[in-house]
């Protein structure tokens, strides 16, 4: 049992009473006594409407599938259904026009427009690799990356192999000649860079001297004026280094000496603390917030062996140039972090409100999270996060204008409770679930003071677009939902409101996650449509990825795209609304396979999830192509397979027998894994397996689809398993 402090009527774990009294607080000038009254307080207001919204969500998706069960198999009226919408107040009316008001907001968001990074809070390691992808290596990037082919002598080797970084430099000397180009000759004949009365010079191979088209982009150096060793550029708001030392490996096969390229990257980064993280119980919750508050402390370490010596990461100082006029420039260091706290459905057995009930696990984030932000906004870190003043606060899994208005009054309510400056908390919007989709422009009007971000994900939308309409049909397989109209015009439509509210210039429009981490050369191909698309941020899974993806901001100027696409029609909302059901009998080798590849992933996702608490790795695919995983392709798989059952396009014992066979797979796949428990023979008895098999056949019974519910629980009993088994072991000793 955990030991818990009575505290202003709350029985709290004490590893978070420790935490918070011991760690958090000192520093802030709170007051520990009125803090714990003034959290009481908001537990007392919020968690009934908490409560209230939640049950909203149930009642209108009752009369939803309602609606869908009295209709079926008749001619779908699309005017029926819409009104019918309208009606319940699923669809609200949409108000006057209006631009956001959000003030002390940092040009990362802005007027810079780059790659966006989400890591699980709950490892250091990973949110230190992120914090730190600010600034990352161009041509490492592309040396380890199938960017670079490896074809004509130009493979990966254990040696540096000089044809491959002869390709790599070319690639890094073509960007250069698109981001900074010469008022005559290419990068690639550069012998020399140089300055001369504080002007940049540059001679060709020929001898002939020039500069830059744009001497403008030239922003400072370090090292000697006469042959400086780094050269700082700007192109489309983002800064790279061109960096010389003739003494390196690549230096010297250089003519100008220029040993590498470093790129300005992941401007921001998401600390996830919802669908990347695996947190149950108060353990979890700790050292979520520890590792959050060494963050905004600025003092997050961790300790790793590589190559057989004992490393410490940190945080990376600020980069500090000259400029011509003999002052220092200073460059951030790290990307500008936001904090995602988890949605409203879930409460948390870290804290109990006075009558012992949980508390709901996203008002305790608000507070908590918001608490150790202080330490940042306030000055008392080795480095700064926001220079504005503002803690970022990514919102997931709101469902419709009321829910953000939720949070909206929460985040007053913290802010009272803190003694911050009304709208310190800024707010981002997940456009992930339908509701919001289709209410998006009402949904910006509820936190039009403070609200940072919107953004799409297919994976999550798509989870919620099935269970929404579970009842209406069978849905089209998995690969053929991305390229229906629907899709898209919910995409555009997210773009097409955010401008039309005013977000151009003041908030980030994003985009979703690149989930092939070892695939760079197809994202290098494809993600450059989010920023075409007018997306002035997009997620990326790794510092490399942020790297490459990078230079899509150079080659479009997203700021100048938003101008154009805002002239555009709107996307059409009926389209949002048309449900994306099969329009053709599948035959039984389709069926298979799309039942094969649904397991396989949810399979191999879960049993890390359940077994190890891992909330997002790369998992291998039936085709043992690593994906990024985490909750949300969860949600979209499983849902997937629970409307087939309901539909009879398969059934229950054809899943559990196809669940079995991507068992085996997915315990070979995992073979090298010390850590790894094989789910199979015995199916029945193993937590994960039974895990993944609720999650189909509870599927259509779920809160709005979502896989938490069922995870906690199957990841609290493979603890407390966990716990006997030491024990156990410990008696036999």
């Amino acid at each position: 049992m955990a030991e818990r402090i009575k505290v202003a009527g709350l029985q709290v774990d004490n590893s978070i009473y420790s935490l918070v009294n011991n760690d958090i607080i000192p520093g802030t000038s709170l007051d520990i006594s009125a803090f714990w009254e003034s959290f009481a307080d908001i537990v007392s207001r919020f968690s009934p409407l908490n409560k209230r919204l939640l049950a909203r969500r149930d009642l209108l998706q009752q009369e939803i599938d309602c609606w869908h069960q009295k209709n079926f198999n008749q001619f779908f009226d699309f005017s029926s259904y819409k009104k019918f919408l309208q009606e319940i107040g699923y669809l609200v009316p949409v108000g006057p026009d209006f631009n956001i008001n959000t003030k002390g907001v940092d040009p990362e968001i802005t007027s810079q427009a780059g790659p966006q990074l989400v890591v699980p809070v709950m490892n250091a390691r990973f949110a230190l690799n992120a914090a730190n992808a600010r600034w990352g290596s161009l041509y490492d990037s592309l040396y380890g990356t199938n960017v670079i082919a490896e074809e004509n002598h130009a493979q990966k080797t254990k040696q540096y192999n000089p044809e491959r970084g002869a390709k790599v430099v070319q690639y890094g000397k073509e960007f250069l000649d698109r981001s900074i180009p010469l008022a005559g000759g290419s990068h690639i004949n550069v012998t020399k860079y140089f300055l001369h009365d504080g002007v940049l010079q540059v001679e060709l191979e020929d001898g002939i001297v020039t500069g830059l088209l744009d001497p403008s982009q030239f922003c400072g150096y370090a090292g000697e004026s006469e042959l400086p060793e780094i050269l700082l550029f700007k192109n489309n708001g983002l800064h790279f280094e061109i960096q010389v030392d003739s003494n390196t490996e690549i230096g010297r096969s250089d003519p100008a000496g220029v040993k590498d390229i470093l790129i300005e990257a992941a401007l921001t980064t998401i600390m996830d603390c919802e669908d990347s993280v695996a947190a149950v119980d108060a353990e979890d919750k700790a050292l979520i917030y520890r590792n959050w508050l060494g963050l905004m402390k600025g003092d997050l370490e961790e300790t790793l062996t590589k190559n057989g010596k004992t490393l410490i990461r940190r945080m990376n100082p600020d980069r500090t140039y000259k400029q011509f006029n003999g002052e220092p420039l200073i460059l951030s260091g790290r990307s500008l972090l936001f904090v995602r706290n988890v949605g409203h459905l879930m409460t948390n057995p870290a804290i109990l409100d006075s009558k012992g009930n949980e508390v709901p696990e996203g008002i305790m984030d608000a507070v908590i999270t918001s608490l150790i932000g202080m330490h940042d906004i306030q000055g008392r870190g080795a480095f700064c996060n926001s220079k504005t003043g503002s803690i970022y606060i990514v919102k997931p899994k709101m469902h419709g204008p009321e829910e953000v208005a939720f949070t909206n009054d929460l985040f007053d309510a913290v802010e009272d409770a803190l003694s911050l400056d009304r709208n310190t908390l800024k707010v981002g919007i997940m456009d992930e679930e339908r509701r919001t989709s289709v209410n998006l422009k009402e949904c910006i009007r509820a936190v039009r003071d403070r609200v940072v971000f919107i953004n799409t994900g297919f994976l999550d939308r798509t989870g919620d677009e099935i269970h929404t309409s579970m009842e209406a049909g069978a849905f089209a397989p998995k690969g053929q939902l991305k390229t229906m109209p629907w899709i898209s015009a919910y995409e555009d439509q997210n773009v097409d409101v955010g401008l039309a509210c005013g977000l151009a210039g003041k908030a980030q429009i994003g985009k979703g996650m690149w989930a092939v981490p070892e695939n760079m050369a197809d994202m290098m191909q494809q993600k450059i449509n989010h920023p075409l698309a007018g997306a002035n941020t997009a997620w990326v899974p790794s510092p490399t990825a942020a790297v490459l993806h990078a230079l899509h901001y150079h080659d479009v100027d997203v700021f100048a795209q938003q101008k154009l696409l805002s002239k555009r029609p709107a996307a059409n909302i009926d389209d949002i609304l048309t449900i994306p059901l099969l329009e053709e009998e599948l035959s039984s080798d389709k069926i298979e396979k799309e039942l094969e590849n649904n397991a396989q992933g949810i399979l191999g996702y879960v049993v890390r999830w359940i077994d190890q608490g891992v909330g997002c790795s790369k998992v291998p695919d039936i085709n043992n192509v690593g994906l990024m995983e985490d909750r949300a392709t969860l949600r979209i798989s499983s849902q997937h397979i629970t409307n087939w059952i309901r539909h009879g396009v398969t059934t229950e014992p054809q899943v559990l027998e196809v669940m079995k066979r991507m068992a085996q797979v997915v315990d070979q796949q995992n073979a090298s894994d010390p850590l790894y428990q094989k789910m199979s023979p015995g199916f029945e008895q193993n937590t994960a397996f039974s895990a993944a098999y609720d999650l189909v056949v509870k599927g259509a019974k779920q809160p709005s689809g979502y896989t938490e519910p069922l995870l906690h629980a199957y990841r609290k009993k493979s603890k407390i398993l966990s716990l006997a088994s030491i024990s156990t072991a410990e008696l036999e000793e």
